[in-house]
């Protein structure tokens, strides 16, 4: 048979704590119909959190949802729509029947070799084609730790997400569970038998050749192409083309191929990381991540032309990854110095999902941090909006034929 899978959204700003969140899943619930619903994801503003059950209460009383997670954000994306500044809520829910659905919170505590993460559940590591949404607290959550841990698994779950944002100090998040609020480490649900299509547009361009690293130590490159690292990196930019000097004005990055064996890279294949500074004295280059010989690394900018094109590239793959099917929902997770800093239009990443997804029912939030697969490994990211895009359809055999 065909079991339809259902999504909802809706997006209300506004002053008050419960009028606005009742609204907004007044607004999800019209839109998933009637039915019992499986997931409720929340995103609010600093406004909305002071006093969470009240804002909780009415989006569990109108959409009673198996499972519900969620965080604060300094930036609510509803629809076609992200308030910066303001006060909002967005709530997202989902339909998903026959799925596997794991709720759990992680926590980080000291340990002998610094902190550990606990309550991470082993099934996930012990079967593959599991996805997890996080949300973590970038005060007290090492999620690049754990994401490295993952890395190390033969089959990692994927893991998408971000960091919550708008709070300046330790303590002052929200993280969202069930219908509990929680001020450290992570929350998170994972998900099995939903074809989830997931990207992350890292928001660059190309520039310059392709170069080998020949010596590398940590993450310091030492030398690419046999040459001393700094010495080519001038030389590459003393051959850069108009066009890519405009570009390398706001700055250079490095971009890491994940994953050498293929006959050829595009830009799903790199890893953008930032260049953190050069020795004249040894020729070593520092990046922000480890490197090693034989990666290929290739520098790249960002500016808003390349952010949005690549935005819009990285859609229609993933709404490509769902098989040639409409996409029914999607979560977006955008980086806090995306929207109004980096665009000269209101509304940017909001606008091309809502326009490449045809107007699928569509919630997220600006992160502090933004989590996403990477050929085929778990990385913490900045400057990039990451999404997860749910298929409207899957079909169910149920036996009886």
């Amino acid at each position: 048979m065909t079991d339809r899978m259902a999504f909802g959204s809706g997006m209300c700003e506004g002053e008050g704590l419960s009028a606005p969140a009742a609204r907004a899943a007044d607004a999800a619930a019209e839109r998933l119909g009637p039915g019992s619903t499986t997931l409720a994801v929340v995103f609010a503003s600093p406004d909305h959190c002071e006093d969470t059950d009240e804002l909780l209460a009415p989006i569990h009383e109108r959409l009673r949802p198996d499972h519900l997670i969620g965080c604060m954000t300094e930036t609510v994306l509803g629809g076609s729509r992200e308030v910066e500044g303001g006060a909002a809520v967005a709530v997202w829910a989902a339909r998903l029947p026959d799925a596997e659905v794991t709720p759990f919170r992680l926590v980080a505590r000291p340990v002998e070799e610094g902190l550990g993460v606990m309550g991470w559940p082993d099934a996930l590591d012990a079967s593959p084609g599991w996805t997890v949404l996080l949300f973590a607290d970038p005060f007290s959550f090492p999620a690049d730790g754990l994401l490295a841990r993952l890395n190390e698994v033969a089959q990692p779950a994927q893991v998408v997400g971000g960091m919550a944002s708008g709070a300046r100090r330790p303590g002052e998040h929200r993280l969202f569970a069930g219908r509990e609020a929680l001020t450290e480490g992570a929350v998170a649900v994972a998900l099995r038998g939903v074809p989830i299509s997931l990207g992350v547009s890292q928001g660059c361009a190309p520039i310059g050749p392709e170069m080998v690293i020949t010596a590398a130590e940590g993450s310091a490159v030492e030398e690419l192409a046999g040459v001393p690292a700094v010495r080519k990196l001038e030389d590459v930019i003393a051959g850069f083309t108009d066009d890519e000097r405009r570009l390398a004005e706001g700055g250079l990055l490095a971009g890491l191929v994940i994953d050498e064996n293929q006959p050829e890279y595009d830009h799903g294949s790199f890893l953008i990381r930032a260049i953190h500074g050069g020795d004249r004295e040894t020729g070593a280059l520092l990046m922000g991540e480890q490197v090693r010989v034989g990666q290929t690394m290739r520098l790249h900018a960002r500016d808003a032309a390349s952010a949005g094109d690549d935005l819009r590239a990285v859609l229609r793959a993933t709404r490509a990854g769902l098989g040639g099917g409409a996409a029914g929902g999607a979560l977006v997770f955008s980086c806090n110095g995306r929207g109004s800093h980096m665009f000269p239009v209101p509304d940017h990443d909001a606008a091309a999902v809502a326009q490449e997804l045809a107007e699928a029912p569509v919630a997220g939030m600006f992160c502090n941090g933004e989590i996403g697969p990477v050929g085929g490994r778990n990385f913490l990211h900045g400057f990039t909006a990451t999404m997860a895009v749910f298929p409207a359809s899957v079909t169910v055999p149920d036996g009886s034929e």
